[in-house]
């Protein structure tokens, strides 16, 4: 990730495309809502389009036609919930193709379908499994983004593995081959962009405690205490 330009067959490429394209226009909707009743979600949105893009352009060499690096999408899940997400990463990904020559235009279903939805996907499940049975903040936001991170590489390994399967043991061998490449350097840079994404939630809960509170970033009822307790912590 990002899968390169023209590196998928056209036949995948598609595929992906249009699997990709239902969420998109979802989270084009759920945008729309969300600017058109909270105007004040603007400043956010652009700072979690903006982390995300940043991170997802720092690139290291990794598998021939692709690449290892940040994701940046655990944030923008957490604040704003995953199909305004697929939007901001779609936008992301589509700038870094045209722009940076990072990914493709024709691979651009594929990444979205890993970057933009799946990982969102995966690492806002963990983080409200976390914060459900009581787990901190700030421990939830390391183990969303960690999560989005990883789960955006097994879904490109499993996107390469079905392009290229093993001659001798097929997609299982293929598969295990891309995702253990993959692995060296990823497990590292997903632990890493946990850590960032804390800082940045922390700097958030110091500056934005309001917006968080509306976004339904802190928990309420019962936990009000506890998670009154976290943010002095945090301040």
């Amino acid at each position: 990730m990002h899968i390169a330009e023209g590196f998928l067959p056209p036949a995948h490429a598609i595929a992906w495309g249009v699997a990709s394209a239902p969420f998109v226009v979802h989270g084009v909707r759920s945008l729309t809502r969300e600017v058109r009743e909270n105007p004040e979600s603007t400043l956010l949105l652009g700072a979690s389009g903006a982390f995300t893009f940043v991170l997802s352009a720092l690139k290291i060499p990794s598998v021939t036609g692709s690449c290892s690096h940040p994701t940046g999408t655990g944030l923008g899940a957490i604040l704003f919930r995953p199909p305004i997400m697929a939007v901001l990463g779609t936008v992301t990904l589509l700038f870094q193709a045209l722009l940076l020559a990072h990914g493709g235009l024709t691979t651009l279903g594929a990444n979205v379908f890993s970057m933009a939805i799946v990982g969102p996907w995966a690492g806002y499940a963990v983080y409200k499994v976390l914060r459900r049975y009581g787990v901190s903040l700030m421990v939830a936001v390391f183990f969303a983004a960690f999560v989005a991170d990883l789960s955006t590489y097994c879904v490109t390994s499993v996107q390469l593995a079905l392009a290229f399967p093993d001659p001798s043991s097929g997609f299982a061998g293929a598969l295990g081959k891309f995702g253990s490449i993959f692995a060296v350097t990823q497990i590292p840079l997903a632990v890493s962009e946990g850590l960032l994404t804390v800082l940045v939630m922390r700097l958030l809960v110091q500056s934005s405690k309001g917006d968080l509170t509306r976004l339904g970033v802190f928990l309420t009822g019962r936990q009000t205490r506890t998670e009154a307790a976290e943010t002095e912590a945090v301040a």
